[in-house]
């Protein structure tokens, strides 16, 4: 059979695309990811190969939810982040084929979820110990204009080797505090990424993160 693996963004869709190839290339298995930014020649192979099940476990966003998308024998779907989707994308798959099995994932049960499974209408598993080396998340709460708290943040994090999300809550002001944060820590490189870029761009940008050229 074959495998739908859903999620929500098209960052996370290309996560799970390269975590999969990794962990699955000593198997005989194909694995696949289409998104709103695969288009063209490409996009078509990918649909052909799914369609005659060439193709063993597809991911992708709401894209794979689409009338084109045609599976020869989908036997599993996987639901990454539950609570982003509503019950008529669990139904399309069931509409696809009667005998799907359907597994959520999400950190946060939707009440409906909790019901069905107090009910016993539907099994649940709650996964408590963390993955080896998981470290506890500490949250702290300050103020935004706290310039010092920030470039230490900024700073520690770049010295560890790891890398920063800087969430901001407008388009129209995210270039300014861009350029806040960077004369703040000129140690550090930023790249800029919104909802309203173009879908090549933003692509581009998230590609410039994922592989660590901006901190």
């Amino acid at each position: 059979g074959q495998v739908a693996v859903l999620v929500p963004t098209t960052v996370l869709a290309k996560q799970h695309f390269e975590t999969f190839r990794e962990r699955l290339a000593d198997f005989p298995v194909e694995v696949e990811a289409i998104t709103r930014t695969k288009k063209g020649s490409s996009l078509k192979e990918v649909l052909d190969r799914v369609a005659t099940g060439r193709i063993d476990i597809l991911i992708g966003t709401h894209r794979i939810l689409s009338k084109d998308v045609k599976f020869k024998r989908l036997g599993l779907v996987i639901i990454d982040e539950e609570q982003r989707f509503g019950v008529s994308h669990k139904e399309h798959f069931k509409q696809l084929r009667a005998s799907v099995d359907i597994l959520t994932l999400t950190a946060t049960p939707i009440p409906r979820t909790l019901h069905m499974s107090l009910s016993g209408l539907r099994d649940i598993s709650a996964l408590t110990v963390a993955p080896p080396g998981r470290q506890e998340i500490e949250t702290i709460i300050g103020y935004s204009q706290d310039d010092a708290a920030i470039r230490d943040a900024l700073l520690r994090e770049r010295n560890r080797g790891g890398q920063v999300f800087f969430l901001h809550n407008r388009v129209r002001t995210i270039d300014v505090l861009a350029q806040r944060l960077q004369n703040l820590a000129p140690e550090c490189s930023f790249a800029v990424a919104h909802g309203q870029m173009g879908a090549r761009e933003l692509r581009s940008v998230m590609d410039v993160f994922t592989r660590g050229d901006v901190d």
